[in-house]
């Protein structure tokens, strides 16, 4: 990504002579946001509301509720609100540990998953990890992005062209999505590609995935909430897709689900971990986009756009979980 590309998205990207329309990319938070927990401690987002300079509601206490006060403060009687997050005590550490930037909408930064101890640029993990983070490849150095966003939209293709089996049972709401374990092939990019005529992938491209996945999240129907959590697998790519894509230099790929990469397919019984996070991540410099909102560029068949996101600017962080933002031209009729 450089400042011309910038300028020549916003140029080429939105026609002055429309409209243009702002897409939260970002899935919703609430306190219990389901998230993967692959070891200790938990990843979670519990938050909790501290007031100052009232009587609190009845049960809020009860509810998790913290006062801080109760009466007005100043001259002008100030009253006040802040959230805090809930915390948890892992074995053997002295303190308790509270949220993650992993979680949620999230942007994963090159020290995030390496092998071996070994991260991007041939870096060691014993030379980079300190208490506070590590001293390179932290979110600090991602900065705000600006570029061209391009939606790959498997889902729709696949119920435009009524590949049934390649679709899992609706989610609550009735929204479709994909099988729990389908794997996104390489000839299901290049038809997502001519579904929405789009003809190349550029270098610094934020290019996404979209599986329906994220409508799962909807309603907060537990049945829901395990399909998601990956209870029969997660539909994504694999690594000859990863190499593919990355063939093209970008600089982001993501999904609408939590992992980008498929789960509970026969491809997953090889031993690996996540090795579509160790191929992008380490051996291209590519970040990983999670948990992205998608179905409204879908829905006004938006494929390209400018995509914006600005990680927090966090020394040492491993991920940034701000909401990505869209700006593109509804096509309608």
């Amino acid at each position: 990504m450089t400042p011309e590309k910038t300028a020549r998205i916003l140029r080429q990207t939105l026609d002055p002579k429309h409209p243009v329309t702002t897409y939260n990319l970002g899935a919703l938070m609430w306190s219990g946001f389901p998230a993967l927990q692959p070891y200790p401690p938990k990843r979670i987002h519990e938050l909790r509301l501290v007031l100052g300079g009232y009587e609190p509601p009845e049960n809020f206490r009860a509810e998790g509720g913290y006062v801080a006060f109760t009466e007005p403060i100043g001259a002008n009687k100030l009253s006040v609100h802040e959230e805090r997050f809930t915390a948890e005590q892992p074995p053997g550490y002295p303190a308790p540990l509270s949220t993650t930037f992993q979680l949620g909408s999230q942007l994963d930064g090159l020290n995030h998953v390496g092998a071996a101890g070994l991260f991007y640029n041939g870096l060691r993990g014993r030379d980079i990890a300190r208490g506070h983070g590590t001293t390179r490849l932290g979110s600090e150095n991602i900065g705000p992005i600006v570029t061209r966003g391009v939606l790959l939209d498997v889902l729709g293709v696949k119920v435009a062209t009524r590949q049934s089996s390649d679709l899992g049972s609706p989610a609550s709401n009735g929204a479709p999505v994909l099988r729990p374990n389908y794997r996104i092939t390489v000839n299901d990019i290049k038809q997502a590609m001519d579904f929405g005529r789009i003809d190349r992938i550029e270098p610094g491209d934020a290019v996404l995935l979209r599986t329906g996945w994220n409508q799962l999240l909807a309603r907060r129907d537990a049945g829901d909430l395990a399909r998601w959590g990956g209870s029969g697998g997660v539909p994504g790519i694999y690594l000859r897709e990863a190499r593919y894509l990355a063939k093209f230099r970008p600089a982001i790929i993501g999904s609408d689900t939590w992992t980008l990469e498929v789960f509970g397919n026969p491809v997953n019984e090889d031993g690996t971990i996540i090795p579509v996070h160790q191929e992008l991540l380490m051996r291209h410099g590519i970040r990983i986009g999670e948990s992205y909102a998608l179905d409204e560029l879908a829905r006004d068949r938006v494929y390209e756009f400018a995509f914006i996101v600005t990680p927090q600017f966090v020394e040492g962080a491993t991920a940034g979980n701000t909401p990505p933002a869209a700006l593109g031209q509804p096509k309608h009729g």
